[in-house]
């Protein structure tokens, strides 16, 4: 029987996509791993796999078309033996449900078939500690039919999705989960975040009749962006502590690394010191190495830290994983490259989802100091500002000039006190201020 394939969940916040281009066509015979199109998130252009193997028998969504929901038919796929003749194409195309912001964790609603299209996957499952498995909608039917529980299976697919392999060489066991319950399981998944309230879009144009105006589009990456950080200030108990941090010896320091390493092309940034300060700080204050995870509080062993970089229309946070243990050198380049494809829409999700703690620098802007929103679940974000030129105050009472950087840490309070907080900052502090300790 004709399987559809149906728009992926590429991003742990995608709703709707753009289907950029096909790269495939009807009649072209495709294997589990093709890559069959692109696919545009509300992050990044995204290659899709196909799960199953089989031909291509129609494409139902033309490349270029934008707001395909997530679960909706994109194409059909014939197994051998079968004819494009068995789909039927008088139906109108099913519409997929709403998914909830995290679309990987929540229900993978399948699309209402019309009477006589192809007979619709049962519900995902869910494994035992509630995660999704993600399963092809054959291998969802076959498991059904043998009443295996796909929880039970190991995936082989692209990412460990179940395929028709898998289930075919798998023993019957317990039947999967009833869809009632998957329906209940669903109901209770935490809604998508709403967008920023406030007046409609038709009373704030009525505000500025006969005024000239051009009208902006959202794309996903602003409503995505605009969501998440309105639900950040309106859920998170956000609290400031400042510092200004001295930089002459890191300054210094900096200059005489990047003479010895000019030979090998590697030119070091105070932003490389700062992630390094900031991976190393998350390490001598363990419990500040956390993240709030909505009933209880998840501590990190690494410092998997986020780096704050702005492109076109947004902004990404690329994730520095296990920092702490990386030298100055190799952090540097990781993030060169982080911020290039970032900027090219080209992280894949693992890339920029994760890690307890952010790093947003507008000091190249010539910012002095601001307050940046946590990123949830983070558990803090460092706001850094310039390093600026002030009269400061030596031990020995002296007056003197420094080069001084401003910085501001916002905490969430469900996850890090006051004094868990001072207790960071100053770890920080101390290691930009002590540079040569950070090697050490």
């Amino acid at each position: 029987m004709p399987t559809e394939i149906l728009m992926p969940a590429l991003s742990p916040t995608m709703e709707e996509g753009t289907l950029a281009k096909w790269l495939v066509k009807e009649g072209d015979t495709v294997s589990s791993g093709d890559i069959i199109a692109e696919i545009e998130t509300d992050k990044a252009t995204m290659e899709f796999e196909a799960v199953d193997e089989g031909v291509i028998g129609k494409i139902l969504i033309e490349e270029g078309s934008e707001g395909v929901k997530v679960n909706t038919p994109i194409a059909v796929l014939l197994e051998e033996g079968e004819s494009a003749d068995d789909i039927d194409t008088s139906a109108p195309k099913a519409e997929a449900k709403a998914e909830a912001p995290k679309a990987e964790e929540a229900k993978a609603a399948a699309a209402t078939p019309a009477a006589g299209s192809a007979t619709p996957a049962p519900a995902a499952p869910a494994a035992a500690d509630g995660s999704r498995v993600f399963a092809s909608p054959l291998a969802r039917r076959i498991a059904a039919d043998k009443g295996l529980d796909l929880a039970q299976v190991k995936g082989t697919g692209p990412h460990g999705r179940i395929v028709k392999a898998d289930v075919e060489a798998a023993k019957p066991g317990a039947a999967a989960a009833p869809a009632a319950a998957a329906e209940t399981k669903a109901a209770e998944a935490p809604k998508a975040a709403a967008m920023p309230s406030g007046p409609s879009s038709d009373a704030v144009r009525k505000m500025y009749e006969g005024r000239e105006i051009e009208e902006v589009k959202l794309d996903g990456m602003r409503k995505t962006v605009a969501s998440r950080l309105t639900e950040a200030k309106q859920t998170i108990p956000h609290f400031y502590l400042r510092k200004d941090i001295k930089l002459d010896a890191l300054l210094k320091f900096r200059s005489q690394l990047n003479k010895q390493l000019e030979a090998r092309g590697v030119k070091l940034s105070v932003n490389d010191f700062v992630i390094k300060a900031c991976a190393l700080a998350l390490q001598s204050v363990p419990d500040a190495n956390a993240v709030w995870a909505g009933d209880r509080i998840f501590k990190l062993k690494p410092s998997d830290v986020a780096v704050a970089v702005a492109i076109e229309g947004g902004l990404f946070t690329p994730v520095l994983k296990d920092a702490e243990m990386k030298s100055l050198s190799a952090l540097s380049a990781e993030m060169k490259d982080l911020a290039g494809r970032a900027r090219n829409k080209k992280l894949a999700p693992h890339e920029y989802i994760g890690g307890s703690f952010a790093i947003s620098n507008l000091g190249m802007y010539g910012i002095d100091n601001f307050d940046a929103v946590i990123n949830p679940p983070h558990g803090a974000i460092l706001a850094v500002g310039a390093g600026v030129k002030k009269p400061v105050v030596g031990a020995d009472g002296e007056l003197a000039v420094a080069t001084v950087m401003s910085v501001t840490l916002s905490v969430d309070h469900r996850v890090i006190d006051g004094a868990l907080g001072a207790e960071l900052l100053q770890a920080i502090a101390d290691n930009l201020e002590n540079p040569m300790v950070m090697l050490a």
